[in-house]
């Protein structure tokens, strides 16, 4: 104990890399192949298996684990904002002024950066609502339970780029009329009619494209995460059949595990609603 204490800590380093080696070595020999596990389907852990088959005509109503896990996002966030607004204090302690950093953030960065003070008043709730709504989900989204993330499926994140779409276009008519807040799609100045009308036709596919950068973006990123996590923490392993692999590839799980917690889930949750915030803050706005 005493030498190793003594040792310089390159030495401590390669000692570690040996020793690593040495048991990769020793797992592999004594295990070796178990051969490829062609039962094992990993796309299985985000299927939607209904578990209360509930239709209407055409339309799926079926309660399945992407439903569970909405109404424990739902529940988990309006539980957690109403116990800290129940016990806020002169003097924050550490919990608080996490959450009043939060506020900070979705107050100012995300609504009053991106529209006038009249519209931050008016659409401050709703944005951050998506905020803790999807960051919460997307953090939960990380505990091993028997469900997966809510926003790892893409019918979740789709309803909730539709509802910002709909919500920004309804919010422009209001602010300034039908004719008015189409007309504005086109720059002014613009003189010839054919040009103003394949203008008018970009920004028309520009505004549905949206729709699918929104939902997609999250989706896409959120399950990429996940797949990664799953192969990573012995998905692989089972697929191939080689235990040895494990101690390689469970230290990556572990560093996409920190890195998708720490950042991906809390970035992604800002993304989405700073871009709903400018999507409100645009169809509101006088051009120029």
């Amino acid at each position: 104990m005493t030498a190793l204490k003594r040792m310089r800590t390159r030495n401590k380093v390669l000692l570690a890399l040996v020793v690593y080696m040495a048991l990769l070595i020793g797992l592999g020999v004594a295990y070796g192949s178990a051969g490829r596990n062609n039962e094992y389907q990993p796309q299985n852990e985000f299927k939607l298996d209904p578990w209360v088959k509930i239709k209407i005509g055409s339309l799926d109503l079926s309660l399945n684990k992407a439903v569970l896990y909405l109404f424990i996002t739902c529940a988990l966030t309006a539980w957690v904002m109403i116990y800290i607004a129940r016990r806020m204090q002169d003097r924050p302690n550490r919990v608080q002024t996490a959450v009043e950093q939060t506020f900070d953030l979705t107050s100012n960065t995300i609504t009053r950066a991106s529209m006038g003070p009249h519209m931050a008043a008016k659409w401050f709730p709703f944005c951050a609502t998506l905020f803790f709504f999807i960051w919460i989900s997307n953090l939960i989204g990380y505990i091993p339970l028997p469900v997966n993330a809510a926003t790892a499926n893409i019918g979740v994140t789709l309803a909730l780029a539709l509802l910002v779409w709909i919500s920004y276009h309804v919010e422009g008519i209001r602010a300034k009329g039908f004719r008015a807040y189409f007309r504005g799609f086109v720059p002014s100045g613009v003189e010839s009619r054919a040009f103003r009308g394949v203008l008018f036709g970009i920004e028309i596919i520009s505004h549905f494209v949206r729709i699918i950068s929104l939902s997609v973006r999250l989706f896409a990123n959120m399950l990429a995460g996940h797949l990664l996590i799953l192969f990573m923490g012995g998905g692989l392993v089972v697929l191939l059949g080689i235990a040895a692999l494990g101690l390689i590839t469970i230290p990556v799980a572990v560093v996409f595990f920190a890195f998708e917690i720490v950042l991906i889930a809390t970035l992604q949750a800002f993304i989405f609603s700073i871009l709903s915030a400018i999507y409100l803050g645009e169809a509101t706005a006088d051009h120029h």
